[in-house]
């Protein structure tokens, strides 16, 4: 019998979206690109052939498209480790849990996350 997850350690908002991200599991890719600043989102976006879905909830930005026919969602974190950590865990929860039943997949699945952005750039 598999453990399910409570909702104390899962919150699932009332549309069927996770807490922080609001996003719902088939609005996410499993390429991802993380970036710092919600207003970088859309850049990276502007380059995508097709934009699927665009969700936004706090520092959390998500737009979901195609690139060269590959499924890609775009996403801020807002500042911050603790911030990555929420967004990070979430993806994995959106991929690899089942939210009606609160039980993981049979099936899980590995997401490939790329980490672009400006971090204390040299100067003289």
């Amino acid at each position: 019998m598999k453990r399910q997850i409570p909702e104390s350690e899962l919150i699932i908002n009332d549309d069927g979206s996770i807490f922080h991200l609001h996003l719902l599991p088939e609005q996410v890719a499993e390429k991802i690109i993380l970036v710092g600043d919600p207003a970088r989102v859309d850049l990276v976006a502007s380059f995508f052939d097709k934009i699927e879905c665009t969700v936004a909830n706090r520092e959390f930005r998500t737009i979901t498209g195609t690139y060269k026919n590959k499924r890609i969602s775009v996403l801020s974190t807002g500042i911050g480790t603790d911030n990555c950590d929420i967004v990070i865990n979430e993806l994995d929860a959106l991929k690899n849990i089942d939210f009606k039943t609160r039980t993981l997949k049979n099936q899980l699945t590995s997401l490939d996350i790329v980490r672009i952005g400006t971090s204390g750039g040299i100067q003289d």
